[in-house]
């Protein structure tokens, strides 16, 4: 059955601003829905972007958007050190043995264990923190696709000599295979904490640039991406990304 929802909103709304302040989709969503002839206003199917509904309209999602919708779930884990994120070699344990009932924290049930669920985004096996697994292509779109300006948050420990001219060089002056990387927020919180906020993800980025002004890392933890936060997640367990959350992080 189609989904349908009455608009009891006070004054007109365009129809992807409402449709993402209530959790259905993005609003990126909602404009490509009504391109492909996916929405409808008390039958009349929409052809604008900008229509606004009216309060006492009713707006219904055809079946088909409803499936394109439903493509994919997320998985938000606390990755332990010693997991890796994707395909591992014979001798690594990949992050999604731990998607078991046992592990979870919430609703849901854990997916099939022949899911596919790569990770969106790399956590090294011996970094821990924010992971997510995911078979919906709009979300690693969001987090990992070439128009991504989604920033990823995490707390390192280093051993060596912190001053503010390393601090200054791993902000705006660290080059890695050839390619300037783009400006960092990199902050101190303790005398060996360090605070990286990054908007690309290269290969073992934040290790590698500490190597480079002689520091070495001895913890890294993910504890954000976008408006995403590990919060109070335990080592080790996940739970299903809400789909207020996946409307944050796809816009």
């Amino acid at each position: 059955m189609a989904f349908s929802r009455l608009y009891d909103g006070p004054e007109p709304s365009r129809i992807n601003k409402w449709l993402g302040q209530s959790g259905v989709c993005s609003r990126r969503e909602a404009d490509a829905l009504i391109a492909d002839g996916l929405v409808s206003i008390d039958g009349e199917v929409v052809t604008d972007a900008g229509r606004k509904i009216e309060p006492g309209q009713t707006l219904t999602l055809s079946d088909r958007a409803e499936t394109a919708l439903a493509a994919g779930i997320t998985i938000v884990m606390h990755k332990p050190l010693g997991y890796v994120s994707g395909q591992p070699e014979p001798d690594k344990v990949p992050a999604v043995r731990l998607l078991t009932e046992a592990n979870r924290i919430g609703p849901g049930n854990a997916p099939a264990a022949d899911a596919s669920l790569p990770p969106i985004g790399r956590l090294d096996e011996d970094s821990r923190g924010l992971l997510l697994l995911s078979s919906d292509g709009v979300v690693a779109k969001a987090v990992i696709g070439p128009d991504s300006d989604l920033d990823k948050e995490y707390l390192v420990r280093v051993v060596g000599d912190v001053t503010e001219k390393k601090l200054k060089i791993l902000r705006h002056g660290i080059m890695l295979d050839g390619r300037q990387l783009r400006p960092a927020y990199v902050s101190r919180m303790e005398s060996f904490r360090l605070k990286f906020i990054l908007r690309e993800g290269r290969n073992r980025q934040i290790r590698r640039m500490c190597a480079m002004v002689d520091l070495e890392v001895v913890d890294l933890i993910r504890v954000r991406i976008g408006p995403l936060k590990l919060d109070n997640l335990p080592e080790g367990r996940w739970r299903m990304l809400t789909a207020e959350e996946r409307v944050a992080l796809v816009g």
